[in-house]
């Protein structure tokens, strides 16, 4: 298999193509298709979830991914059952990445009318594995920085042997959709004057204050990056 570079794919359009598996069933309203919405939710997390079949069954892992423009790149052991799948000869592995911010929790005054205020996105499509070094290296620092950015130039680099149990595949942003809930309560007219509390709770990432590891001699000064954050 042919590696491809690490670089953005050509837009030919602002938005991606709405299809049969990316046009929601419920709440169509809140869908979004642009490419801004879409990648300003991707590269506010690092964490996705990663759904193929195996065996006849679903599964689904939590695994770190970056964004190279129109390309998610995620990390994984060589040894795992989903990259040696995405490793094989045409056609990959099939697969499902999602991702998603929990932004409030929308509490109403009827416990069906409960609710959370999100921002997701969903991307189908076909994973293979990278195979070309310099292209694994790229990604694998584009993995580092989308954590905590400037990191990848303030850790040493992966050597052969780690290079070796290391992998990484690659999902082209094709088939890929929003879907986004904000707002209040949608409270019903006739629960108004229930006694109950209704409202959004806030929900917010934050990072605590960074803890050196022991054994450090010199302990080195806190980079810059870490304290901004």
């Amino acid at each position: 298999m042919t590696a491809a570079p690490v670089a953005s794919a050509s837009v030919a359009s602002s938005s991606y193509a709405k299809t049969a598996r990316t046009v929601p069933t419920r709440a169509k309203e809140r869908a979004r298709y642009d490419r801004e919405t879409v990648h300003a939710i991707l590269d506010a997390a690092y964490l996705c979830h990663l759904g193929f079949v195996r065996d006849g069954a679903p599964v689904v892992l939590p695994t770190l991914y970056a964004r190279v423009g129109e390309r998610l790149y995620l990390h994984g052991s060589t040894g795992s059952r989903p990259l040696l799948a995405a490793g094989k000869a045409d056609p990959g592995l099939p697969v499902c990445v999602t991702v998603t911010h929990v932004d409030g929790l929308v509490l109403a005054k009827s416990a069906f009318h409960h609710s959370i205020n999100y921002r997701s996105v969903m991307v189908h499509g076909t994973a293979y594995q990278v195979t070309d070094e310099q292209e694994a290296r790229a990604a694998l620092d584009a993995l580092v920085d989308h954590v905590v950015p400037g990191r990848a130039a303030d850790s040493r680099p992966a050597n052969a042997k780690e290079l070796a149990a290391t992998a990484v595949i690659r999902l082209d942003l094709e088939e890929v959709s929003a879907k986004i809930r904000t707002g209040g309560v949608n409270d019903e007219p006739e629960d108004l004057a229930l006694p109950y509390w209704s409202g959004v709770v806030p929900v917010t990432r934050s990072y605590g204050t960074p803890v050196p590891a022991e054994g450090q001699d010199p302990a080195p000064t806190l980079p810059d990056y870490l304290a901004a954050l």
